[in-house]
């Protein structure tokens, strides 16, 4: 009973440490993220609210990626606090077994992996589409936040602005460009084939998505045989309502559900199925891989890890010891990481990187059982 109680108190301990460090590391990336999206409000015009549940959402892709090293620190930093504070001597004195320590660890490494399994699988995928599609369902809030002064914008698909100065809502000496016939119908010509460019000496933009001009031309463009029609305005209203922000809105292979993915692969890339393209192939594999196979490197850390408690006869060599298993155990992280993206490439990266876990975990625990029972004969 004692004993159990004891398993229980580490496996909490552990858990506690991983969680603790896999939210801070998660939330500082996603603090640095988030500033990067301030370009959906400043240079797209979305609303508040769509940039905080889009940067809520991203969340969760950014906290999948951090597992494996959160992982690793909590058990590093779980061993040598036990180190140090003897308890792990009490254990062994008292009859405890090494291998059933490593044991414990490996199960705490199998529920990490179980977790994170479902993040990369389900969890993390669906977020990011959800994410994705929130910038599809929801179109610019306002036009105002994207212009800069003295600066052409082309935040909109194929409508580009300039204006010299700012003041509040109202701009003055503006420069339009439209390719996207947004503007046709503020000409005779409304055929597709033009382009329109308006210039005015000031404006206000009002309601948000609303623009009215003052003093200017319109410059109509045919772009067959670059023949143009010059109307001027004392004032000119214009709906902006129609613009279409030049953000990427199809979801990415990454934002794609795996169940998707895997029927892509399974019945020969039907074209219903969105980024289920033949040429898309190899990313397609990397991306399964990542999901499925990455995980599987975790119960290697685990056992590296576990070779902080092996006995070392000098103090010195404890320090040496504890930076040497850091480091090849970050070493492993950094191989999986990246040799996973070569996977879709090379058919031999591929293999490789599938049976490296499923070879090095059973390598490293005999080696431990190893060292273990080399330990106890020579206490003999």
């Amino acid at each position: 009973m004692l004993q159990n109680k004891i398993y229980r108190n580490f496996i909490k301990e552990i858990l506690k440490t991983f969680l603790v460090i896999l939210f801070g590391l998660t939330i500082i990336a996603w603090t640095v993220r988030a500033v990067n999206f301030l370009d959906l409000i400043v240079e797209s015009g979305y609303s508040i609210a769509t940039y905080f549940q889009y940067s809520a959402l991203n969340l969760l892709g950014i906290l999948t990626k951090f597992i494996p090293l959160s992982f690793l620190l909590s058990l590093i930093f779980f061993i040598i606090k036990k180190i140090q504070e003897k308890e792990f001597t009490i254990l062994w004195t008292s009859g405890i077994k090494k291998l059933t320590i490593v044991n414990l660890f490996f199960v705490v490494s199998l529920f990490i992996l179980f977790l994170y399994l479902i993040f990369s699988t389900l969890i993390t995928p669906i977020a990011l589409q959800k994410s994705r599609s929130l910038l599809n369902e929801e179109n610019f809030n306002s036009f105002l936040p994207t212009i800069r002064i003295q600066q052409f914008s082309d935040s909109f698909k194929g409508f580009t602005f300039f204006v010299e100065n700012k003041k509040n809502n109202k701009i003055d000496n503006v420069f339009i460009h439209d390719e996207s016939n947004v503007l046709k119908n503020l000409t005779s010509d409304q055929s597709d084939k033009n382009s329109t460019t308006i210039v005015a000496e000031n404006g206000i933009i009002q309601e948000r998505k609303k623009l009215i001009l003052f003093n200017g031309q319109i410059i109509s463009t045919q772009k067959e045989n670059l023949k143009n029609n010059i109307i001027k305005f004392s004032q000119l209203n214009i709906n902006l309502e129609n613009l279409s922000t030049s953000t990427i809105k199809t979801p990415k292979l990454q934002e794609t559900p795996t169940y998707d993915l895997l029927q892509c692969i399974l019945q020969s890339y039907p074209e219903k199925i969105l980024n289920c393209k033949k040429s898309a192939e190899n990313e397609i594999k990397t991306v399964l891989n990542r999901r499925f196979v990455l995980p599987f490197y975790i119960p290697i850390i685990s056992l590296l890890c576990s070779c902080l408690i092996i006995k070392i006869e000098r103090k010195k060599n404890y320090f040496l010891n504890k930076y040497t298993v850091f480091i090849l155990s970050f070493f492993i992280l950094l191989y999986a990481e990246l040799i996973v993206r070569y996977t879709g490439i090379s058919k031999i990266v591929n293999i490789l990187f599938v049976i490296s876990p499923f070879i090095l975990i059973p390598i490293i625990y005999l080696l431990l059982i190893y060292k273990f029972s080399k330990e106890s004969i020579l206490s003999k």
